[in-house]
């Protein structure tokens, strides 16, 4: 690795105008123009592309276009990620994601970091952090994700809420900033085990009824 990759790798200031990161922008270019030009149902080639595009990605993972990314190389995905339309990763160094991951509409993920006196800022100097999401996380429409935050296994983030410190497991957490709320717990999985339980109940009085869910019928 050259003196500017080195710098970023290690979370100090850099300059990414050099030849090896503007290769790996054109390779970015080159994927992400056919991933966002495919139509709706070319569902196997795109994501053909995303493995393609991605440094890893679990089986059973789908992200929607349009999707927008620095490099795509640094985004390591688990089993069973899904992305909604409109998402960006900013992956200028790593961003690790775990199993069963869903992310909603118009979510950031940005590694990259700025320094807040222009005078410095304005000579392209920047920099990047890691970011790292567990398993079973939901993050909802339009949340940011900011450098150097580790969201724990187990948590749900707000819609629309920026991310700016580390959230433990098991936690829901909304806000700007994004504070924890909620530590889910036992209480929580009787609720939604109990709201499983009724629409199983309900599918099978449906089947029941008209046949097949697929027959149109009313609810009781």
């Amino acid at each position: 690795m050259d003196f500017q990759e080195a710098r970023l790798k290690s979370g100090k200031l850099y300059i990414a105008q050099d030849p090896r990161f503007a290769q790996a922008n054109r390779r970015k270019y080159r994927l992400l123009d056919k991933i966002n030009a495919l139509p709706g149902e070319a569902i196997d080639e795109r994501m053909a592309l995303f493995r393609e595009l991605f440094g890893s990605m679990g089986e059973g993972s789908y992200v929607e276009p349009p999707f927008y990314c620095d490099y795509g190389s640094n985004i390591h995905v688990g089993k069973n990620f899904y992305m909604n339309a409109g998402g960006t990763i900013l992956d200028v160094v790593d961003v690790t994601i775990g199993d069963d991951v869903f992310i909603g509409p118009n979510v950031g993920i940005y590694p990259p970091y700025h320094p807040t006196v222009a005078s410095i800022r304005n000579k392209a100097l920047e920099g990047g952090k890691p970011i790292t999401i567990g398993s079973n996380v939901w993050i909802g429409g339009g949340a940011t994700i900011c450098p150097d935050v580790t969201i724990g296994t187990n948590v749900v983030i707000g819609a629309g809420a920026v991310v700016t410190k580390d959230i433990p497991d098991n936690s829901v957490a909304v806000g700007v900033p994004a504070r924890v709320i909620h530590t889910l717990d036992d209480t929580d999985e009787q609720h939604w085990k109990a709201e499983e339980d009724d629409y199983l109940a309900a599918k099978k009085a449906w089947i029941d009824r008209y046949g097949s869910l697929e027959a149109d019928g009313q609810l009781d």
